[in-house]
């Protein structure tokens, strides 16, 4: 078990808050012990963020991105025991987390080329002397991480803010302070100034205390429900970025499709054991037997997949949701929904012999049932039946969502249709809805996101453009000037 630290300023220190724990989901053992940070501690953390910007800001671009690489470095040096102690954490089985620490460290090389890309410096000559593009950096930045990829995603907002300029004050999930608390140790070993980044510990409190401090930028990934208060809070404070990165109820069209369709639904829907935020939740299938087929396809598929802690043999496909509560809070949805009338394919409910945060992937038919657009984050998908391929996109945009979607079809026509008509930031076609890549952007619409995308494009909300009309010389402009008297 490890003692929970906070990185202030530079320094080691512990919380001065109430304490609280981590736990491996898949043993129920604890995996880090520590006291969340104070109000005063979060201040400090943002004061001495603050305090360090001017300088990190004012720095060659060369020691920015130098201190990345070393970053990198450390990541690429601890990566097995760093991705064990995700697994530990979270209950990811080690193939997961260890491409998870592959994403991380890939991450920087991804964000120089889009710093440079997206928001480097250009120069061009005009009658008078030059035009300039520059690019700078907002100031200090608030990252609130989630659990589900507790080391991949906040990075996807550290090391680009880091880059451009900014410096950060970092709060992990929760439910995942040891990841959080591993990744400051890497950016301790990049050798940073003191105060470009913070780390601060805690819950929903401290993650509140630390919005209420004088940030320039919030970079959020989680629920839709935290995306919509955050843009509530913020909504009279525009010099303040909200870039958020968040849920979705994602639908996945199978259609016109013959062969191997069991093997993208299964992946799309139940990898992570559904805690991904492009998983899809909605499965859309044509009417009768085509329909039928395709669903017994995947619930044959299902039955071999195995559900175990990380560290089995047999490797597992998945382990438990995040926790007990998670999968408490996940049962109820899905009765919810058989409780309004959906049929059941394929039944939930816990993983025999072990840990009540394990539940089985569950299927349901909603047809003709009303039931909540709201995502469901677990191995549950819902199917609806239509009649025509228009009435699967009609069906597939009946959501307030529009993070990912899909389509399965032997057909390119379909896709051709499908891509103009679907409203989702990103659209698969034959492919999972997961995937994803890391030099492309990835948001979504509507409740999804808030047209910030991250990834590559996460260079954008890290820095504003600045455009500059530049004379080498003081020039008498007099002759410019129109409707002067003689």
């Amino acid at each position: 078990m490890t003692d929970g630290k906070l990185y202030i300023d530079g320094r080691w220190t512990g919380g001065t808050g109430d304490g609280f724990a981590s736990f491996d989901p898949a043993t129920e053992a604890r995996v880090w012990r520590g006291n969340e940070a104070s109000t005063a501690q979060v201040g400090t953390a943002v004061a001495a963020a603050r305090a360090a910007f001017p300088d990190w800001a004012d720095r060659a671009r060369a020691d920015r991105t130098d201190a990345m690489k070393r970053y990198q470095a450390a990541l690429k040096a601890r990566a097995p025991a760093f991705a064990e102690a995700i697994s530990r954490e979270t209950g990811k089985a080690l193939w997961e987390t260890t491409a998870e620490l592959g994403s991380m460290a890939g991450k920087v090389d991804l964000s120089i080329r889009a710093y440079d890309e997206r928001t480097g410096e250009r120069t061009s000559e005009t009658a008078f002397g030059s035009a300039t593009l520059r690019h700078r950096p907002h100031g200090v930045a608030a990252v609130l991480g989630p659990f589900n990829f507790p080391g991949h995603l906040p990075n996807g907002h550290i090391v680009p803010a880091l880059l451009a300029g900014d410096t950060v004050v970092f709060k992990p999930s929760e439910e995942t302070p040891h990841t959080g608390q591993l990744m400051a140790e890497c950016l301790e070993e990049a050798d940073l100034p003191a105060g470009v980044f913070n780390l601060v510990q805690g819950g929903r409190d401290v993650g509140a205390a630390l919005l209420d401090q004088p940030i320039d930028a919030l970079m959020f990934t989680g629920s839709g429900a935290a995306g919509a208060h955050f843009r509530k809070k913020f909504a009279d404070d525009p010099h303040i970025i909200l870039a958020l990165e968040l849920g979705g109820n994602n639908p996945l069209v199978v259609w016109d499709a013959a062969d191997a369709v069991a093997g993208i639904v299964v992946q799309s829907a139940f990898v992570t054991t559904g805690q991904r935020c492009s998983c899809a939740r909605r499965l859309i299938v044509p009417e009768g037997p085509a329909g039928d087929a395709i669903l017994e396809a995947v619930n044959s598929l299902v039955d071999r997949l195995i559900f175990a802690p990380w560290d089995s043999t047999p490797e597992p496909y998945g382990g438990p949701l995040i926790s007990q509560r998670a999968a408490e809070q996940a049962l109820a949805a899905l009765q919810q929904r058989i409780d309004a009338g959906a049929r059941v394919i394929r039944a939930s409910g816990p993983v025999d012999n072990l840990p009540a945060a394990f539940v089985r992937p569950a299927i349901l038919d909603v047809t003709g049932i009303e039931v909540p657009d709201e995502e469901m984050f677990a191995p549950f998908l819902s199917v609806t039946r239509v009649p025509t391929f228009e009435a699967a996109i009609a069906a597939a945009n009946a959501t307030r969502y529009g993070l990912s979607a899909g389509l399965v079809s032997d057909d390119p026509k379909n896709w051709d249709h499908f891509v103009r008509r679907i409203r989702a930031g990103v659209v698969n076609f034959n492919r999972p809805t997961t995937g994803a890549a890391g030099d492309m952007p990835f948001g979504g619409l509507g409740a999804s996101g808030n047209h910030r995308p991250s990834a590559y494009y996460a260079a954008d909300y890290c820095a504003y453009p600045v455009a500059s009309f530049e004379a080498g010389t003081v020039m008498n402009i007099e002759g410019e000037i129109r409707g002067l008297r003689a």
